[in-house]
Parts: structure tokens; C-alpha cells; sequence
């Protein structure tokens, strides 16, 4: 992959919203007791072979990264759609993900897995396009260097705790679709049913990497072509 200057999404932050705040993706042990982890991150992550409907329904995700420079540890954590259509092939790898549930799910995407690239700790947070799998998880460097600003010290090269997949550039969105917007529908949609009723850019807002069920990516992907509410 070519070089980077910044590291992707999972940038710790202290700008937050009530729903727009990346996981603290921490790279200490867990027994060091730095922070503490809310329930949905302390959740594991289990694959079930014997649910086909569960797998089924895990295709298609959100990634959030930040369009807005921000130093950490001397390094740029923006990343916004248009550093990654700049790059060499459109494609780069998705690293520096520090939150277990995150990796979790970066494991189980597959080649060809589309997601939303969303805009996340910057003045108007939302999808800005949307981009494709192309490699799958695999051991993320940025664990080991002790210059990157997501180097884990007790992460080891026979052990490896972080992963990363590779991303590819598809398309920008037809227009942003803004958070404010997403979370009107959100409600509307948990009052009276609807896809984005339990969508997990709301239920579990601070991981940065988020599956979405068809019917949630369909109706976000719908929003392109109608009027903003």
C-alpha cells in the first residue's frame, strides 16, 4: 500500500456530540484500567456459522474517519473521502482501529462489501460517499510502530491484537446526507418502525466501524435522490 501521513478512524477525540463520537479506541492493555469500556464495547463479538441470517444480514457497513485536521502525538488524523480518491488506485488501508468490537467487525467483512464513508468529528458530521472492500483483514503495522499515534506496545508481532482491511473509493454521494438528517429518521423510525430504527450509528454511536442490515444501507442509499427533511 502506498505511505501515509495520517491514520484512519479510529482517532481518540476529545470533540464530542450526543451521537457523533468515534469509540475510544484505546491502545493500552485492558488491565491497565485507563478507561473504562461502556457494556456495548465489553460486548463480544461471535461469529455463529449455524446463522445464516445473521451472517446474511452483516454485509454492508459505516466507517466513520475525519475530514478536519487534528494533531495526535504529532501526527494528522484527517483522512475525508477526498485524501482517499487521491490515492495511488483510489485504495488505502483502513488502519489504526483500536476497539476490539470494531476489529470484530473489520474481520468479518468480504471482498466486495460496500460501505459508507461517514465524515465523523468535524462541524457537519454524515456520509459523504461511499467505498468497497477490497482485501480483508490483516494484521495492521501501525500496532507496532512506535512513531504512529496508534502504537500498542503490548500487541506482539507472533500475536497480533489489531487488524485493517483495505478500502477502495466508489463514488461520492449523490448529496451529504447529515447526521441531523439520519437521526430525524432514526426516531421517526423508532416511534412508529421503520429500517433506521435500531441503526448502530445511534444504538452504539461511538464505534467507528458499524455493521448496517440491507434494509438500513438501502433506505440511507435512497435518501440520495429525495429532499432533505
Amino acid at each position: 500500500m502506498p505511505p501515509k501521513k495520517t491514520t484512519r478512524s479510529s482517532a481518540r477525540s476529545n470533540k464530542q456530540t450526543d451521537v457523533d463520537v468515534n469509540e475510544s479506541e484505546v491502545a493500552a492493555p485492558l488491565q491497565t484500567g485507563k478507561r473504562k469500556r461502556s457494556s456495548a464495547v465489553k460486548t463480544k463479538v461471535e461469529k455463529n456459522d449455524k446463522d445464516e441470517t445473521c451472517k446474511a444480514s452483516y454485509c454492508h457497513w459505516l466507517m466513520k474517519s475525519e475530514p478536519e485536521s487534528r494533531i495526535e502525538n504529532g501526527v494528522d488524523m484527517k483522512f475525508g473521502i477526498e485524501d482517499l480518491k487521491a490515492l495511488p488506485n483510489q485504495t488505502g488501508c483502513w488502519d489504526g482501529v483500536r476497539n476490539y468490537q470494531a476489529r470484530n467487525f473489520m474481520r468479518d467483512m468480504k471482498v466486495g462489501q460496500q460501505s459508507f464513508f461517514y465524515h465523523s468529528n468535524c462541524k457537519e458530521p454524515g456520509i459523504a460517499g461511499l467505498m468497497k472492500i477490497v482485501k480483508e483483514a490483516y494484521v495492521d503495522h501501525t500496532q507496532f510502530d512506535k512513531k504512529d499515534a496508534h502504537y500498542d506496545p503490548s500487541s506482539k508481532p507472533d500475536n497480533p491484537k489489531w487488524s485493517m482491511v483495505d478500502v477502495q473509493f466508489e463514488r461520492m454521494a449523490k448529496r451529504f446526507i447529515p447526521l441531523s438528517e439520519l437521526k430525524k429518521y432514526h426516531l421517526q423510525h423508532k416511534a412508529k418502525g421503520g429500517p433506521l430504527k435500531d441503526m448502530a450509528l445511534f444504538t452504539r454511536a461511538r464505534l467507528s466501524v458499524q455493521p448496517l442490515t440491507a434494509e438500513e444501507f438501502d433506505f440511507v442509499l435512497s435518501l440520495e435522490n429525495t429532499d432533505p427533511i
